[in-house]
């Protein structure tokens, strides 16, 4: 700085010695020695203030980069959206609370004298069930580590003193994910949408009977996937669910699902895929060897836990399913669907005696009545509730969303069943479903639904009975919600 200032004293002696010169020459008049130091005198002490603003800056700026710093380390609390939350300055580190409760309240009309072969179906549970009472947390970890811990006390027909629902951890690197734990695998359109915004309080029995080969939930796995704007990539390894009784040897599965959005708009979007699962290592239940496979289902209420169709136990090498998703949207209204085809291979069969092949399908849509969308995950690429515009506030006569939904559901789990060889027969049962229902999401933690299901099995009795298992009935629905 000294040698700046030299120099700029050397320029401002120069200049003014030829303003000088200059002015002797134009008017022949000279100013004297003291005014010329006078007026460098002046010019020095502009520098000098000049000098003292520039130190004066220098050291403001130093400070809000202080403050800066100092607010980016800080941590944050925040309740935004009802769900609290705590994260680092930096955004390297996060933990979010979560807590779900589903509670049910059913009534079921069934025909009365129902024959006594069909057991505990014949008078189904009126009640209350809390269907998934949950609380956790998850959050980030150094940026790209993601984690989540749930605990759900909530269950089928009866509540639950407390099971480990997820436990896993995740690595991103975009555009790809690594996830290992305890985990519901991504297997379908239906199986990987959040529960808290679906269209009815139960997925399709088609979808249970899917994902429950080799994911479903507390599924222990390891997972990969690759998400871009349009496609999503999904396979994973899995055993075990996690809370099983021990075996001699857990079950080893394989999942897959592939996914792209071809046609996309504005407000609108055509989804399309496939998924796949493979049972390679049925679980040993006994020393003996032996390797069962069931395929069943609760009728898409869990207020009473009683299963109307089931394969029963079926001894196997292996078990396996192939399906396909197609949906559309536009602005409020929501059409979807899945085919599924599942089949089990059995362990030393005898003569005559087949692999069993069945068939689950259903179709469901919604239309949110005032005019919201429901949202399309890039993550997970399927559905979840609908943005709510306006909130419930009745001041400001606010009330929420409304949507109306209907469904349609297939589940034949027979195969053979009028076979002359008994062992070659799986008299699982035929599932059909109808649904209607309306949904309320006051707000973006709550929402209540009235559902309608219609009912109706078909089945022969497993054992080779003349008496059919066969059953149709109502039942009305109601549910109370909060999710954050």
């Amino acid at each position: 700085m000294r040698t700046i200032q030299t120099a700029f004293r050397a320029a401002l002696i120069a200049g003014v010695s030829l303003l000088a010169t200059a002015g002797a020459a134009a008017a022949q008049t000279a100013p004297s020695p003291e005014e010329a130091a006078a007026r460098i005198a002046a010019l020095e002490a502009q520098l000098q203030a000049l000098q003292q603003q520039v130190n004066d800056l220098k050291a403001a700026t130093a400070a809000s980069l202080k403050d800066v710093r100092a607010t980016q380390s800080a941590t944050t609390v925040s309740v935004a959206g009802g769900k609290p939350s705590i994260a680092s300055g930096d955004g390297a580190f996060s933990a979010n609370i979560h807590a779900v409760m589903q509670l049910d309240a059913a009534q079921y009309y069934q025909d009365k004298g129902l024959p006594a072969v069909i057991g505990n179906g014949r008078d189904l549970n009126n009640g209350t069930n809390f269907r998934r009472a949950r609380l956790g947390v998850d959050g980030k970890l150094y940026k790209n580590f993601e984690y989540s811990v749930l605990l759900d006390f909530g269950g089928a027909g009866t509540d639950g003193s407390g099971t480990l629902q997820e436990l896993w951890l995740q690595y991103n690197y975009a555009p790809f994910k690594v996830r290992v734990g305890a985990f519901a695998p991504n297997v379908g359109l239906e199986d990987v949408a959040s529960t808290n915004g679906s269209l009815f309080p139960e997925r399709p029995s088609p979808t249970e009977l899917s994902r429950g080969l080799a994911a479903a939930d507390k599924r222990i796995g390891l997972q990969g996937q690759v998400v871009g704007e349009r496609y999503l990539l999904s396979a994973a390894v899995t055993g075990a669910k996690a809370g099983d009784p021990q075996t001699f040897d857990e079950q080893i599965g394989y999942v897959a699902r592939a996914v792209y959005v071809p046609f996309k708009g504005y407000d609108w979007l055509v989804h399309v895929g496939v998924n796949a699962s493979k049972v390679v290592t049925p679980a040993q239940t006994a020393i003996g060897g032996a390797y069962p496979v069931t395929l069943s289902d609760r009728p898409e209420l869990r207020v009473d836990g009683t299963q109307l169709i089931s394969t029963g136990a079926i001894d196997a090498t292996g078990a396996r399913h192939f399906g396909g998703e197609l949906a559309f949207q536009k602005k409020n209204l929501l059409i979807q669907g899945e085919y599924f085809d599942l089949a089990i291979d059995r362990r030393n069969a005898g003569v005559g005696v087949t692999n069993p092949k069945f068939k689950a399908w259903y179709v469901e849509g919604g239309l949110v009545l005032t005019g919201e969308a429901r949202k399309y995950s890039p993550s997970n690429f399927a559905f979840d509730g609908p943005a709510i515009d306006k909130p419930f506030d009745p001041k400001k006569g606010q009330w929420g969303a409304f949507e109306l939904a209907a469904r349609y559901s297939v589940s034949d789990l027979n195969y053979h069943e009028n076979a002359v060889l008994a062992a070659d027969r799986v008299r699982g049962g035929e599932q059909k479903i109808s649904s209607v229902g309306i949904n309320w999401f006051p707000n973006t933690v709550t929402k209540f639904s009235l559902d309608y299901l219609d009912v109706s099995i078909n089945r022969l009795d497993p054992a080779g009975g003349a008496t059919p298992l066969s059953q149709d009935y109502h039942v009305i629905n109601l549910r109370s919600q909060y999710a954050f």
